[in-house]
């Protein structure tokens, strides 16, 4: 019987070698020795080697096969964790540098859901409702990679935000939209591309991908790399997200990494604002983590990343398999920590309700250097030309939010005025914005301001791209916007995109850190914006008063 290890080759390979030990024991003269004689007997030992080393090599081809399976498994392993969704192409497509190289933008999303059982006992409020259906984005965060990977920007937007959700349709659950004003979050109801959607309306950024985080995913991401590093200028207490932490430095995980990304009440004033900031603040921890010798280096702590990190996260088709995720993991481990800027976008409390906000000042440039691909911050060694983040507005200057405007369509292209005017809600200006038709066909496109309106028209023509030159002062009493045949399509005014946006602006007010600062701690809030039992106080107090309780990361 053959050996199946050896193949069809097997029989014919034996017979060669019993011919060997013969020939070697032949005597002086060559003559064979006679049959019977000890020469067969000692050519036994050479068998046995051969024996041996067939073994061995049987034994190095079962590793070999093994430890490709094992590979092989492990990779398939990781893209069958992976949940994919389709975008359906309503981000907007990015545009290629002079070089061909293209830059990335993506919408990093936390998600409130509890929609299963690990979610609502890490978020809490199931115990009436039991798992829920529908969820939504609590953190978002535009992460741009520039084209060259030589700096980054991570803006937040918080989840207070006003503006107009456009009609959408969940491609799983089949939920859809013909489209309302609303709470930005909410958008994720209708499936994540409608949350990509929501916010490339809003600021006009292309977005290209999303990775979405549950509450598991949180713990999942901060327990495979072993914990990140956190700071708190005070004591604090927030009795909403059960964070608990004494003054000083910590090293988070899992339920501890999720109550201080979650807390809101413990942090800045107490609203999302302040979130946004200690979010930041934990993000360039677990970057400089990533980045730390030893991490990506020690198999096993790259495995732990690779699995967790694939089951915790929901992207779109574009980043759908571990290559792609290595990709993108690779472009942004190309970017120094100390040229990834973290900002939150300006805001301007919302008129109608003091509990929301609207784009405010200076949000129109942040956006801006982020589509027009501009770094927020220098090469290393060079003196930045950003305004600190406690610069304040120019006092000339108008919230979005107040300004209403007629959008009149002079083209012969249906729909053209109801576009800019969409688009304008959308990035916070009024939602008394009106439409209507222009009383005659215009070849330019102009905006006329009535008398004292002139910072009103600078707002809206700065939004739009629209030069200096298409304004003009009128006889009426308000803004009129006249949509010319120059401007037929898109809403950006053609070739607005080809001056810079003023970093300045972009960065005034909008809490600007680099990654590479370790030392930040996140501000606890003065105000009294916690209870217990029934008492309302600061966060310091509240851990005073609960010295039972331990702290989260005990």
């Amino acid at each position: 019987m053959s050996d199946p290890w050896d193949g069809s080759g097997g029989p014919a390979t034996r017979s060669r070698t019993a011919r060997v030990p013969g020939q070697r024991a032949a005597g002086a003269d060559g003559a064979r020795p006679p049959r019977g004689t000890p020469s067969r007997r000692r050519a036994r030992p050479v068998r046995r080697g051969r024996r041996a080393l067939k073994i061995a090599g049987i034994c190095l081809s079962l590793l070999v096969l093994v430890t490709a399976g094992a590979g092989w498994w492990f990779y398939q392993h990781l893209n069958d964790n992976i949940n994919s969704v389709s975008l359906d192409g309503k981000g907007g497509t990015e545009e290629a540098d002079a070089f061909g190289r293209t830059p990335i933008n993506v919408l990093v999303m936390g998600s409130d859901g509890r929609t299963n059982k690990a979610d609502c006992k890490l978020g809490g409020g199931c115990s009436k409702t039991g798992v829920q259906t529908g969820s939504n984005a609590d953190v978002q965060m535009v992460v741009h990679i520039s084209a060259d990977r030589s700096n980054a920007t991570v803006m937040s937007i918080p989840r207070d935000t006003m503006t107009k959700v456009p009609a959408c349709k969940d491609s799983e659950t089949g939920q859809s939209t013909s489209g309302y004003y609303g709470q930005i979050n909410s958008a994720l109801q209708y499936g994540p591309a409608c949350q990509v959607a929501t916010v490339h309306q809003l600021t006009g950024i292309p977005i290209d991908h999303f990775v979405k985080l549950d509450f598991s995913g949180v713990v999942k991401m901060s327990d495979a790399v072993g914990g990140v590093d956190a700071c708190v200028s005070d004591d604090v207490y927030d009795t909403y997200s059960h964070l608990k932490l004494s003054k000083g430095s910590h090293t988070l995980k899992g339920v501890a990494a999720l109550q201080f990304v979650r807390s809101r009440h413990g942090f800045g004033d107490g609203s999302d604002l302040g979130r946004t900031v200690s979010q930041h603040i934990f993000l360039s921890a677990m970057i400089r983590k990533f980045k730390s010798a030893g991490t990506l280096t020690d198999p096993a702590a790259v495995y732990d990343l690779a699995d967790a990190a694939t089951k915790a996260l929901t992207v779109d088709d574009g980043l759908g398999t571990v290559k792609k995720l290595i990709g993108l993991a690779t472009d942004v481990n190309k970017v120094p920590a100390e040229r990834m800027t973290f900002t939150t976008m300006q805001t301007a409390p919302d008129p109608t309700d003091s509990n929301r906000v609207v784009v405010g000042e200076g949000a129109q440039s942040l956006f801006a250097t982020i589509a027009q691909d501009q770094s927020l911050t220098t090469d290393p060694g060079k003196k930045s030309t950003a305004a600190p983040a406690t610069a304040k507005a120019t006092a000339s200057a108008v919230p979005a939010s107040q300004i209403a405007v007629t959008v009149e369509n002079g083209t012969d292209i249906t729909g053209r005025a109801s576009a800019i005017a969409t688009a304008l809600t959308g990035k916070g200006f009024s939602s008394g914005t009106t439409t209507a038709n222009a009383p005659s066909p215009a070849a330019s496109t102009t905006l006329t301001y009535g008398a004292g309106r002139k910072a009103e028209a600078q707002t809206l023509a700065k939004a739009l791209g629209l030069p200096a030159s298409h304004l003009t002062q009128g006889t009426g009493s308000g803004l009129t916007l006249v949509v010319g045949s120059d401007w037929p399509s898109g809403t950006s005014y053609p070739g607005s995109s080809s001056s810079p946006a003023d970093t300045k602006t972009a960065v005034s007010n909008a809490h600007v850190q680099t990654a590479d600062q370790a030392k930040t701690c996140a501000k606890v809030s003065p105000y009294k914006t916690v209870s217990l039992n029934g008492v309302a106080m600061t966060p310091a107090q509240a851990y005073a008063a609960a010295s039972t309780k331990p702290d989260s990361d005990e």
